[in-house]
């Protein structure tokens, strides 16, 4: 992964940020998106949001629901819905992983980074994850202090 974030063209465009404080990550998978012109502009000018959508598998296709992609205001007449369902690209056998995973009691899809690879393309990282309770986001809270106390400590030589 070093090698793509030293690339010119990997760009992160949007990342939600509290998906891995919500939810545990137990896996993630990319995805290519379906864009319109206009869509794929405005991404260029870093004006989106993943935070409060989520990907569902709905008659055998992976859909990204609710996610904003702000207007390119160039494209006024062939301008894009801003949230609009926009449909995901994942090998067959991918998707009936995630449909089976998404069976599960608890199991959910969850965007956590959209993004130009290395080639310019448009993807975007979902996670296969289950929602944490109050109790387990208390601990990973205390795992990160105390992580961060550790590393104050260690570089102070106390």
């Amino acid at each position: 992964m070093a090698k793509a974030k030293d690339n010119p063209n990997y760009k992160v465009i949007a990342e939600n940020r509290r998906a891995r404080y919500d939810y545990a990550i137990e896996a993630d998978v990319e995805c290519g998106i379906i864009l319109q012109g206009s869509e794929v502009k405005s991404l260029r000018t870093h004006s989106a949001n993943i935070a409060e959508s989520y990907a569902a598998v709905e008659n055998g296709e992976l859909w990204l629901i609710n996610s904003y992609i702000a207007p390119y205001e160039q494209a006024k007449t062939f301008g894009h819905e801003e949230k609009r369902r926009r449909k995901l690209l994942v090998s067959r056998k991918e998707l009936a992983r995630l449909w089976s995973e998404t069976q599960r009691k608890g199991m959910t899809l969850v965007p956590l980074v959209l993004y130009f690879n290395h080639r310019g393309i448009a993807k975007l990282k979902i996670g296969i994850a289950k929602g944490k309770k109050t109790h387990d986001k208390r601990d990973t809270e205390a795992k990160r202090d105390w992580a961060r106390q550790k590393q104050r400590l260690l570089r102070h030589g106390e």
